[in-house]
This record gives structure tokens, sequence and C-alpha cells, in this order.
């Protein structure tokens, strides 16, 4: 049987035990740390948490209302001593706005003042009133004489193409008596698709690249038959696409097939021409680039009329050499104008033979059957007649 002293001496010890251990778990502190949120809708931002831990003293037990039923944080543990809970304060957490950037505007271009030559009214009337003999090669031998009035009209639309096509690199008397064998022959979408090759060849010699032009027109040929019905077509975009055909015949085209001025026709020439009169405001380095400096600033009732009127001009005066600018009624005002030129005019150059010594000639193709407009020249090329038919 033990003894009353041993046990309550155990007993004391216990309590001793126990007050020790809450006294230690029930220390208050307040403690300050730095957290970094995790990122939910917007940028990670460092924000500043604070939690203060409030630990609650246990009350001796001699204190009065140390019961369950005042304080609702205390709790019985298993053995029936009290418990008491830690009180955590909510914790706020705060973010940051993020920075909205402006909105950007789209870059917009610099409106391009209005701009046109010094003295261009001037300087296009003073060539009407040169071109106005109307004596020019272009005027008696250009595409728009070159088709028969008596075709249909899709085959006067398809002969102004052909003509067209042919007169690149060519002189207008050149493309003129080629029009006029293929005439005879039967210039139509037809005629074309049942010659052969050697014989187009023959029919159009001697225009610049005929080779070319023969696989050219033969391709044309059988587009238009087969997508167009024997037409050309009536617009700008679907004339592009044909094969042989870029933006100067194109815009020709529509004038004279169609009567519709889509844009003005610019060759080596108009665009050597425009760049002599100081009509570009920058100097252009493509016929390209010309149209589209010219259709800037030039008004569109005149876009029709500037290919014929500068085509003449520069057959007759504005020459690719030796302008003869002492008698161009612009030598004051053109920019280009200059006291090289000679005095005397020459002889205009539908009459004066080519060089032959300068001029490459390509070799003829076999003549089974066709003969030459003219006699022939000792290189073996048609030679020319009085006024440059050949």
């Amino acid at each position: 049987m033990a003894s009353p002293y041993f046990f309550r001496k155990r007993m004391t010890e216990m309590s001793r035990m126990k007050e020790t251990k809450i006294q230690n778990s029930t220390s208050s502190t307040l403690k300050t740390r730095s957290a970094k949120v995790p990122k939910c809708s917007g940028p990670a931002v460092e924000v500043k948490q604070e939690r203060e831990d409030q630990c609650i003293s246990v009350p001796e037990p001699n204190r009065p209302g140390s019961g369950t039923a005042s304080n609702p944080d205390q709790r019985k543990t298993a053995d029936g001593e009290p418990h008491w809970e830690r009180r955590r304060r909510p914790v706020k957490v705060e973010y940051e706005e993020p920075k909205r950037e402006p909105k950007r505007e789209p870059k917009r271009e610099p409106k391009r003042e209005p701009w046109e030559p010094a003295d261009w009214r001037r300087q296009l009337e003073n060539i009407r009133q040169m071109r106005s003999a109307r004596n020019a090669p272009v005027d008696s031998m250009g595409a728009a004489r070159c088709v028969d009035p008596l075709a249909p009209p899709e085959v006067m639309r398809f002969q102004a193409l052909v003509s067209l096509m042919l007169s690149s690199q060519t002189k207008d008397q050149v493309t003129a008596a080629a029009m006029e064998r293929l005439r005879r022959h039967g210039l139509t979408v037809k005629g074309i698709l049942e010659t052969d090759d050697e014989t187009l060849g023959q029919l159009i010699y001697p225009v610049g690249f005929w080779r070319t032009k023969v696989k050219y027109l033969k391709r044309t040929a059988a587009v238009l038959r087969e997508e167009y019905g024997g037409d050309i077509p009536g617009s700008f975009e679907g004339l592009v696409h044909l094969p042989g055909v870029g933006p100067k015949m194109a815009h020709l085209a529509m004038d004279i097939a169609w009567n519709q001025v889509s844009g003005i026709g610019v060759d080596t020439h108009v665009h050597r021409i425009s760049n002599r009169l100081g009509w570009m405001r920058t100097k252009t380095k493509s016929p390209e680039d010309t149209r589209k400096a010219l259709e800037d600033w030039l008004p569109r009732q005149l876009w029709g009329e500037v290919n014929w009127l500068l085509v003449g001009f520069r057959q007759q005066l504005c020459l690719p050499r030796n302008p003869l600018c002492s008698h161009c009624l612009n030598r004051h005002s053109c920019p280009s104008a200059h006291c090289s030129s000679p005095d005397r005019k020459p002889l205009p150059p539908i009459l004066k033979p080519p060089d032959q010594s300068k001029v490459k000639v390509e070799s003829p193709p076999p003549t089974d059957g066709i003969k030459p407009d003219g006699p022939a020249s000792p290189t073996g090329s048609p030679g020319l007649r009085r006024g440059g038919i050949l």
C-alpha cells in the first residue's frame, strides 16, 4: 500500500509540469514579415503582410470567471483541464493596380501637299500648238490607225491589241507594215491560232523581238478564245493578265478599244520628255514611276491626250539625241533646254534611212511564198519606201 506522502508529492510534480508547459506555449509575440503574394489577375507584387498572434493567458485555478461559459475560446481537454486557443486576426491583402499603357494610335502618313509643275499649263498648250498639224508618224500609223474599220467590233478590238503588242520596241512604220500583212492573212483570234509559228514569224518580221511576240500572240489568242469568247477583256486588270501585255498597253487598249480612260499610257519616250520638262517632283527611274507621278497631279480629263501629244512631240522635235530645242516653243521654260541643238532642222526621221552599222538586224525567217512589201536591202531585210512604211 502506497504512502500518502509519496502520493501528494507525485501530484504536486505533475501540476508543476502542466503549468510550465502551458506558460511556454502561451507566450505572446508580435510578428511582422513580408511575403510575396502569387500572381492572380495582375503582375506579382510585393505586399506587406502583418500578422499579430494574440495569446490569451491562462487564468489561475482560483481566478473567478475562468469557466468555458465566460470565454468562448476556452475548451476542456480529455483530462478536464482548460485549453486556450490562439485567435488570429484576418490578413488583408492589397494588390497594386497594373499600369495600363496608353493606346498607341496607328502611324499616319503625313499628308502630302498638292503639287504641280510651275508652268505646265503653258508648256502643254505650246505642245498642242506644235502638234496641231498632226503630221507625226503616230498620227497616221499609230495603233488606232492599224485596225480594219469594216471588221466587227470584237475583231477591231483584237486588232488594236495586236497592234499595241507589236509596237513595243518597234517604230510605227514597221508596226504598220506588219499589221497590213496580218490583216491580209486574216487577223482574227481563230486566224492566229490556225497559223503556225513559222508563218506568223514571217508575217510580223522585222518587228522587235519578233520570235518572242509570236509566242505571246499564240498564247493570248488561246486565252481570249477560252475565257472571253474571242473578245478582249473590258478591264485593265484583265488586260494586264494576258501574256505579253503590260500596263502601258493595257491603258492604251482601254482607251482605243473600249473608249475608257483607265490611266496614262507611259512608254520610254513619255517618261523621258516628262522628266525633261520638269513635270516630276523628283526624277523618276522607270515609266511606271512616271505614270504614277503624272496621275498624282495631272487632271484626269487630260490623261487620254498626254500619250498622243508627247509621242508625236518626241518623233518631231524632242528627239532622244540632239533635241531641236531652238525650234521648240518651250525653250524658255523647259529646264532641260540647251543651246547645242542644230540651227537647221534636219530631215524628219521617217525620211532619213537608218544607219545599218549601228542597227543590229535579226536574221530573217524563211520566206516561202511570202513576198516583202518592198525591194530587199543588201542586209536581207525589206527596204524603205517613201513615207517610212516597209
